[in-house]
């Protein structure tokens, strides 16, 4: 790992005085694949995060220095840490980072709360400004998602933790991006500019397959926002073989509602996933994501995507031109996405093409372009 790692030592930042800050670490998504990069490029950082479950990330991550916070010592913090929300800034604040000379963080949440030293620049890989405090809320908190407790409780937190979130905006000297999505939501709640940077998505971990096994699949974590509850009416009503790769809090719930024809297959490998990918007839997106990296290894697979029309996407997703690599559905509705998920099935895609447009959002070309936007940052605040 240390073969690929960056050398600021020209701009006077040592490997011992760069600090990654993130959430938490609990498992391997969107967020946790920009991270690893971040410890590729700086494997001899100290990670900072509030809590961490030992073995859930991957090596080159579990490898690092990791320092936690008190969240890591309280009960059922391994399944029930976002019950702790309410401790999170004073958690984030408790970290000492006044040695370090870069402070990269990576944060859908907290991280970007975190406080550099007076002399340091702190980068933050936004991944969303915190989306049950903001455009969320009610999915995660309405009364169809939470019990009375938990819905006096966040009523009552919630002002809080938005003020909190805005005023600590401002300890970030440079925002990036993970999409046009996030950039609008950066700019609307924290009043700032950022840039963007799509995420990697490792393309070299799948191939294109022509095969078709008849089924149609979804890999997402089983929370609110992602609506697979969408999906499994839908597929309940149309009968179609549908599997489901991943794990979350709404799991039993989703079990509950779903038919034989839908198979939940819980947390799978990415040797796992390539061969879910390669034998689908079409990987169904039916949320409304940040960004989105798995439309984008479906696509490596050189399979189509059905996906809402909104969010990260329509960033991604080609549903017109010469060379489509998916249908969109206009309304988050079970009428909306079957007839979607018709007319994927009675489409002809170039699978090849298809896997084309995955290469443009590799992780060899993310780790350049981030590269080269940290150096040139770190030379700005220099040289001011």
């Amino acid at each position: 790992m240390k073969g690929h790692s960056m050398n600021l030592q020209p701009f006077g930042i040592s490997p011992q005085r760069v600090a990654l800050v993130h959430d938490w670490l609990t498992g391997m998504r969107g967020g946790e694949k920009i991270l690893e990069v971040f410890c590729e490029l700086f494997p001899d950082s100290t990670l900072f995060t509030l809590l961490h479950n030992e073995g859930a990330m991957s090596s080159i991550i579990e490898q690092m220095k990791i320092q936690t916070s008190f969240i890591q010592h309280l009960p059922l913090k391994r399944r029930k840490y976002r019950n702790y929300l309410a401790l999170m800034p004073n958690a984030i604040e408790s970290f000492n980072l006044s040695e370090y000379d870069l402070v990269l963080s990576t944060s859908s949440a907290v991280a970007k709360g975190a406080v550099p030293g007076k002399n340091a620049i702190h980068i933050c890989c936004c991944l969303s400004p915190m989306r049950y405090l903001w455009d969320q809320y009610d999915e995660y908190f309405g009364k169809e998602r939470a019990g009375l407790v938990t819905r006096l409780t966040m009523g009552a937190v919630r002002p809080y933790l938005q003020r909190w979130d805005v005023r600590t905006s401002s300890r970030v000297h440079h925002f990036i991006a993970i999409s046009k999505n996030v950039e609008e939501r950066i700019q609307r709640i924290y009043g700032r500019l950022s840039d963007i940077i799509y995420p990697p998505v490792s393309t070299d971990l799948f191939r294109v397959s022509e095969a078709d096994d008849g089924y149609y699949l979804i890999v997402s974590a089983l929370v609110p926002y992602k609506r697979v509850d969408l999906a499994i009416e839908a597929f309940n009503r149309s009968g179609e073989r549908l599997l489901i790769a991943g794990t979350g809090p709404d799991r039993k719930k989703l079990e509950n509602n779903a038919n034989r024809n839908i198979e939940f297959l819980g947390w799978q490998s990415d040797e796992n996933l390539a061969k879910l990918y390669s034998g689908c007839r079409a990987l169904i997106f039916p949320g409304v994501e940040d960004f989105g990296i798995v439309p984008l290894e479906a696509m490596a697979s050189g399979k189509p995507v059905v996906a809402f029309a909104q969010g990260g996407a329509l960033e991604t997703v080609l549903a017109e031109g010469q060379h489509p690599t998916g249908i969109f559905f206009n309304e988050q509705t079970v009428e909306s996405l079957l007839c979607a998920v018709k007319v994927v099935s009675q489409t002809s895609f170039d699978p090849y093409a298809i896997r084309a447009h995955a290469e443009k959002f590799g992780r060899t070309k993310y780790k350049e372009q981030i590269q080269k936007y940290i150096q040139q940052r770190v030379v700005d605040f220099r040289n001011t």
